[in-house]
């Protein structure tokens, strides 16, 4: 026993000392010490702020040397010692080898992979989305320094889902713009740390704006304009953008494929050099997304040669192309004198400085702050537990008829595990991801609790035929109880693919009924799935104990269903979409933009804010396998408004938020959570606003959610503060952000607290 102790520390110190040699095995960046010429260049010195070294680094290149740096592979400079450098990297909920700047490999095989963005985001747990972004930076920085992995990551997905048909809306964080910004912020500080001046890994939120169509009817990205109202603009599609960067401080913003009222994206100064520039104050770069610039010229035709696209681009504001166009047009372009050659260091201003401020002209990576980070911080037990812990918190409770759920260990001893996805991997995964550390399928995490009997019912998630039917009804007759693990996959919604219908594929509802009727036991529905389904037949369907949404969960995401299944673990995850009914699609475009109803289009409105029809499940359903009483024990019912200047206040009763006094002027709320029911459990408490009607308004908007852990019996006070300018503001119809003067009904849970918004001046505004 002796000689196996020492045996084993032997080989962990063999082990620690092998990663410290691997984990330096990049060459330096730029400005290596061992080079002589090294402490001659300015751009080097680290003592000089790095304004200036930027300055100093762009004064010594030649044109051909700059427009060598516009593309995402950036040409070296071997004169000054300047590697190449590869910008597109991904992890978009783990560090993934979808870009070209990260390849796993020798002792770098996997990384932790996340619930996907719509699984993790149910959590309403912002410290947690912060948590998971600090491990993700660890392990990018770990990569980084071993050779195989790069510092910028186009990520995250911040765009609202606001067709449930997206197939991409699985990247997002759900429909509501607040819950989109809380977790923009709250995940990019996790990746790039909280020093302003410099960066752990530099963070993209993408797509900006009014991308939300991938392949419609014949509608493809590249095509699309998106016509888009200026008040749908401001209170829906930009505020997450907003809220990444003046919040979580951005490294960088990614303009999307599409136009917007006619103008790329790409190409708008309006949208680029105004707005998230100079209004936002946009301390990073702005990427295109891959091929942009030259799809608004080859499919777009928005412009007469690439040279115009070229400039048209830099000038708008546009700093890194995705592609090779800009490296291949921007010489001819300063030559025809469509552009200046400053306009060309303009951008590169703009993304060496976040280089610098990575820590690439700093030489050797091993003196630096993450220098000490290799495979040893990489698929480490806690980062696998947070993973797990990430899949407890955002797995949904969708119906629990009895209560079914938790099933029991004694009683249910044999689990008939039915379904395509009942033994799932990577489907649980989701999109933009790399290699997991390891995968726990469900019928794998439900055998931790109990004799499973596998039997899948279809081949795959399209379910084209009833051949394996007989199988999945004899398991379930003989089983205590059924699990089926049904769903999407990513044939079905993804990237380029849009969905048709919001039905579970083929012969999955037959196979689901079917099962039902024949089960002994409990009937347990577990949906993998991005998007919403329409499953009004099992929530109906008595013989249907429980449904469960796991949305595609990470690579624990099999341990995480059975914890819940077996009441290791009580729900607490809600949905951040709304479910509809395929009724919903009816006349129903997803080229329709418009958020609010149109009655003589028959446009019904979309997401929980506008829309007002039936649902299967509406925004924010979840439930739990406790019971939370909610009882609002203080909050004030008059705040006043004070107005800058005598003309500066009301028309049609309401405050122009530039004209109002908004510092500090915050609306509190304590908010007593008493656990009434039988188990410990975490409560997720979603505060609502609606505002006084009118047709600038939404029927109701999220002002503020909090998680809270709340024993049996126990009662605890949440203070939940709302920043009125903020929260309670609406917009017209021409973009402007105004608080509406009256009783505002303040929701939390039944709960309805009556607060009146007064001026406390009252006049007339041109406005």
């Amino acid at each position: 026993m002796i000689l196996h102790k020492m045996a084993l520390a032997t080989i962990l110190f063999f082990l620690i000392i092998s990663s410290s040699v691997r984990v330096h095995s990049r060459e330096t960046f730029a400005c290596d010490t061992k080079d002589a010429a090294t402490p001659t260049l300015r751009f080097c010195q680290v003592s000089v702020p790095i304004p200036e070294r930027v300055k100093d680094l762009i004064g010594r290149l030649t044109l051909a040397e700059k427009v060598s740096l516009l593309g995402n592979t950036a040409a070296a400079i071997p004169r000054l010692g300047i590697k190449g450098y590869e910008w597109w990297s991904e992890a978009l909920h783990g560090v993934s080898n979808v870009g070209l700047g990260t390849k796993f490999g020798g002792v770098y095989p996997a990384a932790t992979s996340f619930p996907q963005v719509i699984t993790t985001v149910a959590s309403f747990n912002a410290s947690l989305w912060e948590s998971i972004g600090r491990v993700v930076s660890n392990e990018a920085r770990a990569m980084y320094n071993g050779g195989v992995g790069g510092l910028t990551y186009w990520s995250p997905n911040v765009n609202i889902l606001r067709d449930p048909r997206w197939g991409r809306g699985q990247e997002t964080p759900g429909e509501d713009p607040v819950v989109a910004g809380k977790y923009a912020a709250s995940y990019v500080r996790g990746l790039q740390g909280n020093d302003r001046s410099r960066l752990k890994v530099a963070a993209c939120c993408k797509h900006f704006t009014a991308y939300d169509l991938d392949n419609w009817n014949g509608v493809d990205r590249f095509h699309f304009n998106a016509k888009v109202s200026k008040q749908d603009i401001e209170d829906t599609f930009d505020v997450p953008f907003r809220m990444c960067v003046k919040e979580g401080n951005v490294a960088s913003i990614m303009c999307s494929y599409n136009q917007v009222n006619g103008v790329p994206t790409c190409a708008d100064p309006n949208l680029l050099k105004k707005t998230i520039r100079s209004q936002w104050g946009l301390n990073g770069y702005i990427v295109s997304d891959c091929d942009s610039v030259k799809v608004l010229y080859d499919t777009q035709h928005y412009t007469g040669t690439p040279e115009e696209s070229a400039a048209d681009s830099i000038k708008a504001g546009l700093d890194l192309d995705c592609g090779l166009f800009l490296g291949a047009h921007t010489i001819d372009a300063v030559k025809k004198n469509l552009l200046r050659e400053s306009d060309v260091d303009n951008a590169l201003v703009n993304t060496l400085t976040v280089q610098m401020r990575l820590g690439m002209f700093d030489g050797d990576i091993a003196a630096q702050p993450y220098g000490h980070l290799g495979p040893a911080h990489v698929c480490t037990p806690v980062h696998k537990g947070l993973a797990l812990e990430a899949a407890h918190q955002g797995i949904v409770l969708l119906k629990n008829r009895g209560p079914s759920l938790p099933l029991s260990r004694h009683r249910h001893r044999t689990i008939a595990v039915i379904g395509p996805n009942s033994d799932a991997t990577l489907t649980m995964i989701g999109n933009y991801a790399g290699i997991a550390c390891g995968y726990t399928s469900p019928v794998k995490g439900i055998t931790g609790y109990a004799r499973t009997v596998l039997q899948k019912g279809c081949a795959d998630v399209h379910c084209i035929d009833d051949r394996m039917f007989d199988g999945a009804v004899e398991a379930a007759r003989g089983a205590d109880a059924t699990v089926l693990v049904m769903g999407l996959d990513q044939s079905i919604e993804a990237e380029f693919k849009d969905r048709n219908s919001l039905l579970l594929p083929g012969k999955q509802q037959e196979l689901v009924s079917r099962v039902a009727r024949a089960s002994k036991g409990p009937v347990i529905l577990v949906l993998m799935s991005g998007g919403p389904i329409d499953i009004s037949f099992a929530e109906m369907d008595r013989k249907i104990s429980a449904i469960v949404w796991a949305g595609y969960p990470g690579q624990e995401g099999g341990t995480a269903i059975a914890d819940i299944l077996f009441g290791a673990v009580n729900p607490g995850g809600k949905l951040p979409m709304t479910w509809y009914p395929q009724d919903y699609l009816t006349n129903l475009p997803m080229t329709e933009m418009s958020m609010r109803p149109i009655k003589s289009k028959r446009i019904p409105g979309r997401t929980y804010r506008f829309y007002d029809g039936p649902v299967v499940y509406p925004f924010g359903h979840g439930l739990s396998y406790t019971r939370f009483t909610h009882n609002i024990a203080d909050a004030p019912k008059v705040i006043p408004i004070a107005v800058r200047g005598r003309n500066g206040t009301v028309l049609g009763k309401s405050v122009r938020v530039t004209h109002a006094r908004c510092d500090r002027l915050s609306l509190g709320v304590h908010v007593d959570i008493t656990n009434v029911g039988s188990r410990d459990g975490t409560h997720t408490m979603l505060v609502f606003s609606a505002p006084p009607s009118g047709e600038w308004a939404p029927r109701k908007q999220l002002v503020a959610f909090e998680r809270v852990h709340v024993a049996v019996g126990e009662k605890k006070r949440v203070l939940v503060n709302i920043h009125v300018c903020k929260y309670l503001s609406v917009v017209d119809r021409a973009g402007n952000r105004r608080i509406p003067i009256g009783d505002h009904g303040i929701h939390i849970g039944d709960e309805i607290h009556t607060v009146s918004l007064q001026a406390s001046t009252l006049g007339v505004i041109k406005s």
